[in-house]
């Protein structure tokens, strides 16, 4: 079964059970091998890798890179559907630029590529003979797009241009790779656009942040802050970055879930992108770049997994309901294998995502607890008692509730449960990330709550010096803390208030802790 403890269990099925399970035949599988091999709260790196290695990734023989297997991909493929949809509506076009990079285009914007210079990986060889130039791949595509922008934007008529591709980048310089949340090469969007006036492009910053929330919140169900990255934490070359920014409670650790960044005029300076204004004037435009990668994915997994496994949000499972037939000696199996069909079927035409597990080679037992692992967020189970009462047994994965449903209203009353499993699960996971979080005044304060794996929320004076000085006093085997992110939603801070760091007036709240 698919406790902690990851040892081979003889399955169990209640004889007395809702479903009216009992005596199964002799071939049927009765040792599992399924479970985690430890708990969350107690092994929370070796628990999240095994949780992964369920069916989400598989590990590839180059350190840091990572298969997507069909569970974890059509998460991505969901949230791809929605973003890509909303940002269509915003007037953004897809495209696709190449994945490398000529090395004088790469370093042509140095504060920009100084930022990732270490994670940039090389092609310096075709076959057995050395390029005469090296080719970069790609980190990020602001130096590989913008030459070509300041070709196609010739006057005010050609603006704004809004450009999105959906691709994969290259980050090769790290130390701990961790699936989803760092790994060497991982599938993003990254939004490119330009505009006539900073108004607009402001504007367009906080459109694609509060489409980032959504994706957190109303459909992985993860509680998220919008707010301001500092100048050390902004984008390098950027004018402001804003961020959502989600916090894991089992580590104490936050982790930038997605960027939007405003890049004011530093890249149409060196990239010379200019327009034609109204008046016969050459102007510079105004440039964001945004983006969300399959880290959402990772942050996902360690909000909501427990020691069974995953737990799927119902909005991004490719599998919402799971319908299992519990057949025993002299049952009318056959009936009941139709029953889950029929279920299924019923379901389907209603735009749930269902499937039937009518594998004969597994107890019942053995697939509750394979699909449990697996995260899918309603299990309906039809024995022979339910055959005869005409109603089936819903077991909830976010709580395990279980619940007799007349099969009349399974559709109404499914579609219900999904929608009230997707609201707890965010709701149970706000509760979480709130009992975390401490407001603080003094340095001892602050060390206090680091210690305690809380996430900060601090006074701070807003000096670049004075967070390189935090950084620099907390650093240690689990890394520094730094700043988060300053929400947009400030709490009042009373005339008179003192940054916790330096003592000097404090002129906002911040975010601060450790982080991925």
């Amino acid at each position: 079964m698919a406790g902690a403890s990851g040892k081979k269990e003889k399955v169990k099925v209640d004889k007395a059970g809702p479903s009216g399970g009992g005596n199964k035949k002799k071939d049927v599988k009765k040792e599992t091998g399924l479970g985690l091999s430890v708990k969350k709260d107690e092994n929370f790196g070796e628990w999240y890798s095994e949780v992964c290695k369920h069916e989400m990734i598989e590990y590839y023989d180059i350190s840091g890179c990572y298969i997507l297997r069909p569970w974890s991909m059509a998460i991505w493929e969901i949230m791809q559907t929605f973003f890509d949809a909303e940002i269509k509506k915003m007037k953004v076009k897809n495209c696709y630029f190449p994945l490398f990079v000529s090395p004088g285009v790469l370093e042509k914007e140095k504060d920009h590529i100084e930022g990732f210079a270490p994670e940039v990986a090389w092609v310096t060889k075709s076959g057995k003979s050395d390029l005469e130039v090296p080719i970069a791949i790609r980190p990020t595509s602001e130096t590989v797009m913008y030459p070509y922008y300041s070709k196609w934007i010739r006057g005010h008529r050609d603006l704004p241009l809004k450009l999105n591709q959906w691709c994969n980048v290259v980050r090769w310089e790290f130390s701990n790779p961790t699936p989803f949340i760092r790994s060497r090469e991982f599938l993003w969007q990254e939004g490119h656009t330009a505009f006539a006036t900073k108004e607009e492009a402001d504007e367009e910053v906080l459109q694609i942040l509060e489409l980032y929330r959504q994706i957190y919140e109303e459909y992985l169900a993860v509680p998220v802050v919008k707010g301001m990255k500092s100048e050390n934490e902004k984008f390098a070359g950027g004018l402001y970055t804003t961020s959502v920014e989600a916090f894991i409670p089992n580590t104490g650790r936050g982790v930038q879930g997605a960027t939007s960044h405003c890049l004011g005029q530093n890249f149409s300076n060196m990239f010379e992108i200019t327009y034609e204004n109204e008046e016969g004037k050459r102007e510079k435009v105004w440039q964001n770049s945004w983006a969300y990668s399959t880290r959402t994915i990772g942050v996902m997994i360690m909000t909501h997994g427990d020691d069974k496994g995953l737990i799927l949000p119902p909005k991004v499972a490719s599998v919402q309901v799971v319908v299992i037939p519990v057949p025993y000696k002299d049952a009318n199996t056959q009936g009941i294998f139709d029953a889950c069909t029929a279920t299924v079927s019923a379901l389907s035409e209603a735009g749930i995502r269902a499937e039937e597990d009518l594998r004969d080679n597994y107890s019942p037992g053995w697939k509750y607890s394979n699909w449990e692992m697996k995260g899918v967020p309603l299990r309906i189970e039809i024995g022979p008692r339910d055959l005869e009462n005409d109603q089936v047994r819903t077991v909830r994965r976010d709580n395990g509730v279980k619940e007799d449903i007349p099969r009349g209203s399974l559709v109404e009353h499914v579609k219900e449960l999904l929608e009230k499993i997707q609201q707890n699960m965010y709701e149970v996971a706000r509760q979480k990330r709130e009992a975390c979080v401490q407001e603080i005044r003094t340095w001892d304060e602050f060390i206090s709550a680091l210690n305690q794996k809380k996430l900060i929320l601090a006074p701070w004076c807003d000096e670049e010096e004075v967070e390189r000085d935090v950084k620099a006093r907390t650093k240690g085997e689990t890394g520094a803390a730094k700043t988060l992110c300053s929400p947009f939603e400030q709490p009042e801070l009373p005339e008179g208030t003192l940054c916790f760091a330096s003592g000097k007036p404090a002129k906002k709240w911040t975010y601060w802790g450790r982080s991925y």
